[in-house]
């Protein structure tokens, strides 16, 4: 029951963070396209530049945040429809934040058609959570694979670093938006 709740609290909490943008006309054309992934383009090109430091620091941030409320929801793509669902681990392996699936799930194979994902965790509060964006990469290093594990023991019943399974993804162009019932929100970029 807890977990129904926790994640009705997602969605809800979801779409009191939304940002208000003016609605564009509806169109199928392929020119709309094209401009749409230019404007895509030009946001990503309108990131703040970021030092070193500063960019271990968000992610140490966000990783701390994923930990504390334990459970989180990855957001992907299934075609049109998208699909959501709990994980409970990531780790920051090599200056870089992972989290862990196996290649025989659904999830992965809509990773590996379309890597834009979304994350939602929420506090124990209700009142504070934060949505990531950006893009998932797949990486089969073994060590990074093992360092996974390693941190996560109570993986090893269902994965092994050398299996044809086990997946470790980073997240890359990362945005991590910070809200809150009573404070401003906070962007975060890594």
């Amino acid at each position: 029951m807890k977990r129904i709740l926790l994640a009705f609290a997602v969605l809800l909490t979801m779409a009191a963070c939304t940002e208000k943008k003016e609605s564009a006309p509806a169109t199928t054309d392929e020119s709309a396209t094209v401009t749409n992934s230019s404007e895509a383009a030009k946001a990503e090109e309108q990131r703040p530049a970021i030092s070193d430091e500063e960019r271990t620091a968000n992610m140490a941030e966000v990783q701390a945040y994923l930990k504390e409320c334990g459970a989180f929801f990855i957001a992907t793509i299934d075609g049109d429809q998208p699909r959501v669902r709990p994980f409970g681990v990531s780790e920051i392996i090599d200056g870089k934040l992972y989290f862990c699936t196996g290649k025989v799930k659904d999830v992965y194979k809509q990773i590996a058609k379309n890597g834009k994902v979304e994350i939602c965790a929420l506090k124990a509060s209700g009142s504070e959570w934060m949505r990531l964006y950006g893009t998932l990469v797949n990486d089969e290093t073994l060590t990074v694979k093992e360092t996974f594990l390693e941190r996560n023991p109570h993986l090893k019943s269902m994965y092994k670093a050398d299996d044809d399974n086990m997946s470790t993804l980073y997240i890359t162009n990362a945005t991590a938006r910070f809200c809150s019932f009573s404070a401003e929100e906070r962007d975060v970029f890594f």
